[in-house]
């Protein structure tokens, strides 16, 4: 059933005053390996950015969830999260955050940002790029795009509308931890996610460690490495 009522305060220190909780839906959520995890999906009606955002709230059925809850902001990637891309890490970093946060209490916000928001397209585009020699960030602007135009201004108002403005952020990316702030939601703690490095993605994540300052412990040439 679609929700009323939940609203205006998603407007504190957003510029936002209209955006509401549109409906919450509860889908069991089947992971690699075989697990199921419970999961309510919530839509929304007035963000800042109207792409079609999701948060998807896990672990409230734990009789002792974490006091401070644990979120992610995960960036749309069809090719790694539905397709299986090996070209990055976002496959996997999506699956381990459902578990990881199913486990202890809290949400994945998972935001219409494909390609670091210049879109699917665009993104293959510069896919073809990066094979003949740019790194991920210069292949966007190669393109005449920016190398990295995601705002988390949408996820700010999200995470208010679920009153969650103090929480644990997984990441790996000092930018979101820092807009969130801007944005007047509490960071506590940042949390690693895992490393997950092959012999495809190494020189993707290599070049987010130099130039955007990601916090990504690279081990060995293949497999995944702890965080």
């Amino acid at each position: 059933m679609p929700e009323t009522g939940t609203g205006a305060a998603a407007g504190a220190g957003t510029g936002t005053v209209s955006a509401r909780i549109r409906a919450t839906v509860p889908v069991p959520i089947h992971l690699n390996g075989g697990d199921t995890v419970a999961a309510r999906l919530h839509t929304f009606h007035g963000l800042s950015d109207p792409g079609e955002h999701l948060a998807i709230t896990l672990g409230e059925d734990r009789p002792d969830p974490d006091p401070v809850p644990l979120v992610r902001l995960h960036s749309e990637c069809l090719t790694g999260d539905v397709l299986g891309s090996a070209r990055c890490d976002c496959g996997p970093q999506l699956h381990e955050a459902v578990r990881r946060i199913g486990a202890v209490g809290g949400c994945v916000l998972y935001l219409r940002q494909e390609g670091r928001g210049i879109g699917l397209y665009n993104k293959l585009d510069a896919y073809l790029l990066q094979d003949a020699g740019f790194d991920t960030y210069a292949a966007n602007e190669e393109l005449q795009l920016a190398p990295d135009s995601r705002d988390y201004r949408a996820a700010a108002e999200m995470l208010r509308l679920l009153g969650l403005t103090r929480m644990r952020l997984l990441t790996n990316n000092p930018e979101k931890a820092a807009q969130l702030a801007r944005y007047g939601i509490e960071v506590a703690a940042v949390v690693p996610t895992g490393v997950f490095v092959t012999e495809d993605n190494r020189s993707y994540l290599e070049t987010k460690v130099r130039v955007t300052r990601h916090t990504l412990a690279l081990g060995g040439p293949t497999g995944r490495s702890a965080s």
